[in-house]
């Protein structure tokens, strides 16, 4: 046999799969990623006007703002209130929080994505967690002043550390 069918014909053909596929990857991508990405943004304004129901919808984005482990804040249009998005390491992942404040105190918050241990780490979304958050002050505050989760100590204070950012993104908004 020739080198040509030895080396190089295997050499052509893998290459040419590679391009195709490539080309096929390529297109799906730029087909769903603006499908993602509205569903993101529609699910995100849907989280926050579940905690903020006064703001009707209409939430304005805040610039400016530098905290770690704060992505995004916005305030009601009608001066409702603000929802803050912010996340921290969790013992499975990063867990991300939303925060609603209103008149200087945590109205609710909710936790829109967490990868914690299935039946221990994954109580933080119980209201009987996440509810010991409600009416506390807008000011720094320990594991301690909520109802932490026996046994998933990582995960509550993962829930504290972001909280607590988002405690220090609000009193920085101007």
């Amino acid at each position: 046999m020739s080198n040509w069918n030895k080396i190089f014909k295997p050499i052509v053909v893998l290459c040419a799969i590679c391009i195709v596929i490539t080309g096929a990857l390529a297109a799906t991508n730029s087909v769903t990623a603006p499908i993602i990405t509205a569903a993101t943004i529609a699910a995100e304004n849907a989280a926050r006007t579940e905690l903020l129901p006064e703001a009707e919808g209409a939430f304005t984005a805040v610039e400016g703002v530098e905290v770690n482990g704060v992505s995004d804040i916005y305030t009601a249009d009608n001066g409702a209130g603000v929802v803050i998005t912010c996340s921290a390491k969790g013992y499975g992942g990063d867990i991300t929080v939303m925060v609603a404040f209103v008149d200087d105190a945590i109205k609710q918050i909710k936790i829109t994505s967490q990868s914690e241990t299935a039946g221990l780490g994954t109580k933080i979304e119980n209201e009987e967690f996440w509810g010991s958050f409600s009416g506390l002050a807008a000011e720094p505050f320990t594991i301690s002043d909520i109802n932490a989760i026996s046994g998933a100590t990582i995960s509550s204070k993962a829930v504290t550390t972001a909280v607590n950012s988002a405690v220090e993104a609000y009193n920085q908004i101007p």
